[in-house]
């Protein structure tokens, strides 16, 4: 630690930065903001830098004002649209109370307790999210429809198509912060891209996303766009997932990898598959955790509905990928159920609790889903046993409360607050008079 916090310093002095951000999250996975001069690096890694906590949603209780950012000189980079001479850094920052306890409502702290209860176990948790967004033109008004970028579908390639110079821009900026990309292209919606980075721990790869988004929307910016994250922003066409392969390594080898087994999937990558099906209801309202993410679940366009896994079944909630037989460390699971706006700390938290309670609870997997569960009737999806995601905010938000697993993954503070915003939001979603209501309504009755 000490030596990164030297090399940080080091190079904050050779390349003359100006200021350096301390970059947090709140409860929701909004990404929060402080600059500290160059002079004030050293107390901040020592003492940690006061900020007041109660402005922050869900970090304290409101008699907890005074909270500490303690930054993680390991996460240092340069903001490169700012420039690399008399430019800005950013570090991740982990929240502490004022006696340099980790606080208990840091989305961070949520993440690294999870990943603590897997190493007490000899197990890494390792993750490779693919994020969809879409790109639409500057001058949205409130009632006037969206206007994407392009009009162009499933990895198209569209000449001259402003998209490809953005997603050029966002990966030669996430490389120069040492994030790694795999993958992009276009998506199938109009103006809709996705990128894919590469597999990191946990930790890692959940940082990596809250610079992702940021980056995203710096770029689009600055090419007059406005980049959303938003699950379902159009009606008729589709929303924006993150689906996100998991793996687990124990001592260096993948976990789930089973030479001769079927699908090369060993007995802890079935039983933690088994744990994402089974507690799926109780943590779908932080993997979809806002009232328009089930507009996406529920869409009709390749988002998951139901509760089933199978090898290379794009409808099920789980995909098992198709592996190298003769590379095992590519055994991985994919979970589809999670979209761009979740907040990644939390999101990965509850899906690698719930896949160890799989492990720990030797849980039997069912049988994997052959058919295109969407094209199923429903007397044939309940034949077969498969059970609906819940249909809207307010059931997720049930099951999640009655969640011993849930309440003890986020911690009491982080679960009571969530549970608390989310009954606003839903509450405040009832209380609307909408465009269709009107439509069915106004004039007919």
């Amino acid at each position: 630690m000490e030596r990164h916090q030297d090399v940080v310093i080091r190079t904050v002095e050779e390349r003359d930065i100006r200021f350096v951000r301390l970059w947090f999250c709140d409860v929701l996975g909004t990404l929060k903001s402080i600059a500290i001069s160059p002079s004030d690096l050293e107390n901040a890694f020592t003492e940690g830098i006061g900020i007041d906590g109660s402005a922050i949603e869900g970090l304290t209780r409101e008699y907890e004002s005074d909270m500490l950012l303690r930054p993680d000189p390991a996460t240092f980079e340069l903001l490169p649209w700012r420039g690399e001479v008399a430019g800005t850094g950013r570090m991740m920052c982990d929240v502490l109370t004022p006696d340099g306890q980790p606080a208990a409502s840091d989305p961070r702290r949520v993440l690294k307790d999870a990943i603590a209860r897997a190493e007490a176990k000899g197990l890494e948790f390792f993750t490779h999210p693919e994020i969809e967004f879409y790109l639409f033109e500057r001058g949205y008004e409130p009632g006037q429809p969206l206007r994407p970028v392009d009009s162009a579908g499933y990895f198209d390639h569209v000449h001259r198509a402003s998209g490809q110079d953005f997603r050029r821009t966002v990966i030669q900026y996430l490389e120069a912060m040492n994030i790694q990309v795999e993958y992009s292209h276009h998506e199938n919606g109009p103006g809709q891209n996705e990128i894919d980075l590469r597999y990191a721990d946990a930790l890692t790869t959940a940082d990596n996303i809250l610079t992702f988004r940021t980056v995203v929307k710096e770029v689009a910016l600055s090419m007059g766009q406005v980049a959303t994250f938003m699950p379902k922003p159009m009606i008729d066409n589709p929303g924006s997932g993150m689906h996100t392969h998991l793996s687990l390594f124990q001592n260096g080898r993948n976990a789930f990898h089973e030479p001769g087994a079927e699908y090369g999937l060993s007995r802890t990558g079935r039983q933690f598959i088994a744990g994402l099906l089974r507690h799926a209801p109780e943590y779908c309202a932080v993997t979809s955790q806002f009232v328009n993410s089930y507009k996406r679940l529920w869409g009709a366009q390749e988002a998951p509905s139901y509760v089933c896994w199978g090898h290379n079944n794009r409808s099920a909630l789980v995909r098992v990928p198709f592996h190298k037989p003769t590379k095992g460390t590519s055994s991985r699971v994919e979970f589809r159920g999670a979209d761009s706006a979740a907040n990644p700390y939390l999101a990965f938290a509850v899906l690698l609790a719930a896949g160890l309670a799989g492990i720990d609870g030797e849980y039997d997997l069912p049988e994997g889903a052959e058919d295109t569960v969407w094209q199923l009737t429903d007397r044939e999806r309940r034949a077969l046993g498969y059970e609906p995601l819940p249909t809207d905010l307010f059931r997720a938000l049930e099951t999640f409360e009655s969640s011993e697993l849930m309440a003890e993954t986020l911690g009491e503070q982080v679960f009571e607050y969530f549970l608390r915003n989310k009954h606003v939001e839903w509450d405040r979603y009832r209380e609307q008079v909408t465009s269709v209501e009107l439509d069915a309504t106004f004039y007919r009755i």
